[in-house]
């Protein structure tokens, strides 16, 4: 059962949702920082968060033991207008929350990429805390007994490769086997304006790509999830039985400013729209920032020409990325931070950075086929295929994906 609960235009600003303190809201209870309820904004430009949504959800979590999927992008806003933890907001209003199940980069999203990410207790509420990235992706019957309702409340970035669209596949399936109902929370996608590369074959699945869509998805996670629900992606046909808190005042057109990082190497708005297109470095040797202060905003490698490239760093220790590709060693490349907003991918930077390293056959590395879901375009690359070539190539394939994405969409595009 999906509860589809609106369709509609936004445009969201984190300045303007946090200037929006003249306006009336609904609060739940009496306190000073208590959750408020959005539903009442006045303006037609502001968005209105799943999470805020309070009155559309809090009803199905009465009398409930309640588990959520989030990280520190779960948050929701209060009546003096700043943001608090989904978590915290709920507890403070007597829900009874029993464990909370954490993504890639923890619960609080302070771990590396990649890292695992252990099992343990949020030392702020108490709760029990169940890693979701590690050697178990999936929870199991046994962290879902007594749970009789989960929430999904995270920030997707749009891309296929990055891991939280993962993580949902898995909670839908643990959550249609164990027959309990699935509340989405659902956020705005900061690169849903465009679709766009390869789509992913089925023999490259891994968990940086679960689904045969393109690099770029252009959905929200309950789009996304209400695809994975009608195209039969999970094991056996199975479906959750969804209940969708949609956004207010959202198209698919409109940009869209993160109030928190949605993984520690994506610090901004600049990063977050380059990354679809420089994370395919990840699968070569040339660091894609991580270690710097600019992370996906930058690209080198001590193996890039450094007569063609006059731009250089050094990638160093950090937290997010303790042990970057290449760590202090000089690293020549492309400083990105000016570069113009993406409404497509930018495969000339891969392009350009294999035609002047010092050597190709070590360029490439076997997560780069992960990453692009399909092995042609390694070897298109390498066969020095132009950049309108290699787009024409999955042009049929992303026109066949863009009529099945448009039959699970909420929003305008």
């Amino acid at each position: 059962m999906i509860k589809r609960l609106l369709k509609s235009t936004f445009l969201f600003s984190f300045i303007g949702i946090l200037s929006c303190g003249n306006t009336n809201h609904e609060t739940l209870n009496n306190s000073e920082n208590s959750v408020a309820s959005t539903d009442t904004l006045q303006s037609n430009s502001e968005i209105i968060l799943g999470a805020n949504r309070t009155r559309e959800y809090l009803p199905l979590l009465k009398n409930k033991k309640v588990a959520i999927i989030g990280n520190q992008t779960s948050i929701i806003k209060t009546r003096k207008g700043d943001y608090t933890h989904l978590v915290d907001s709920l507890l403070s209003l007597n829900i009874n929350i029993k464990k909370v199940f954490a993504p890639e980069h923890g619960f609080r999203g302070t771990a590396d990429a990649g890292e695992i990410v252990k099992d343990g207790i949020d030392t702020k509420t108490g709760l029990p805390v169940v890693s979701l990235y590690g050697s178990n992706k999936k929870p199991s019957a046994e962290t879902l007994q007594g749970i009789d309702i989960l929430i999904f409340d995270i920030q997707d970035v749009g891309a296929r490769f990055y891991t939280y669209i993962s993580t949902l596949h898995y909670i839908m399936e643990a959550a249609a086997e164990n027959n309990i109902p699935l509340i989405i929370l659902d956020r705005p996608n900061p690169n849903g304006h465009y679709i766009d590369g390869p789509l992913l074959k089925k023999e490259h699945s891994s968990f940086v790509g679960m689904h045969p869509v393109p690099v770029v998805h252009g959905m929200t996670i309950a789009e996304y999830a209400q695809m994975i629900n009608g195209e039969n992606w999970l094991k056996d046909g199975i479906k959750a039985e969804l209940n969708i808190i949609a956004l207010k005042n959202y198209d698919h057109t409109k940009s869209y400013s993160l109030p928190r990082k949605p993984s520690p190497n994506l610090p901004n708005e600049k990063a977050i729209n380059l990354y679809p297109s420089l994370c395919f470095f990840e699968g070569t040797n040339v660091n894609a920032g991580r270690g710097t202060d600019k992370q996906f905003q930058v690209f080198g490698s001590p193996y890039l020409n450094q007569n063609y490239y006059d731009f250089s760093y050094t990638p160093q220790s950090k937290d997010g990325a303790t042990n970057p590709k290449h760590l202090g060693n000089k690293c020549f490349g492309r400083d990105l931070t000016n570069s113009e907003y993406l409404s497509a991918l930018n495969l000339e930077w891969l392009i350009e950075a294999y035609e002047h390293t010092s050597n190709k056959k070590e360029f490439f590395n076997s997560f780069f086929t992960k990453l692009a879901g399909t092995k042609k375009l390694q070897a298109q690359i390498e066969s020095g295929w132009s950049l309108n070539q290699i787009r024409d190539s999955w042009k049929e394939d992303l026109s066949s994906y863009d009529l099945m994405r448009k039959k699970y969409l909420l929003y305008q595009l």
